[in-house]
């Protein structure tokens, strides 16, 4: 099963120093996790999986604050709810991802922390989930 992060060959030498795996952000064209060697310091790929988790963590708020706004409103056509319920799941599955790169990155372990494995492709409505009343699944 996949991880947030593992441990890369050891370095051999004087001047080596360890790295890790790290989840990107985003997932591979088969929707399988992405992983960059790092070390401390990071790089230009760490600094872009940086941005896109500000982004879809940003992305994840505004779709939060619509939906909300849809599901506040009784007349809201069921389509709309349906669309609003789909956004909702990306950006959880985003943001899951994002957790998982974070807490695989921290220096000390916490106790009985979990390791999520949910990523968009597996996330995917099989069409048996009931999504309420009014809303076809």
């Amino acid at each position: 099963m996949p991880t947030s992060t593992r441990r890369a060959a050891e370095p051999q030498g004087p001047t080596a120093h360890a790295s890790t795996l790290r989840l990107l952000p985003w997932p591979s064209p088969e929707g399988k996790p992405c992983y960059v060697a790092t070390d401390s310091e990071g790089g230009y790929l760490s600094r872009l999986a940086d941005e896109m988790e500000a982004v879809q963590l940003t992305l994840a708020t505004d779709v939060l604050g619509h939906a909300r706004k849809v599901l506040d409103t009784p007349a809201s056509p069921s389509t709309e709810v349906r669309f609003v319920a789909v956004r909702l799941a990306e950006c959880l599955s985003d943001a899951l991802r994002v957790a998982e790169s974070r807490g695989g990155r921290l220096d000390t372990p916490t106790a009985g922390r979990g390791r999520i494995h949910m990523y968009a492709k597996e996330a995917e409505d099989d069409g048996t989930h009931d999504l309420g009343p009014g809303v076809p699944a």
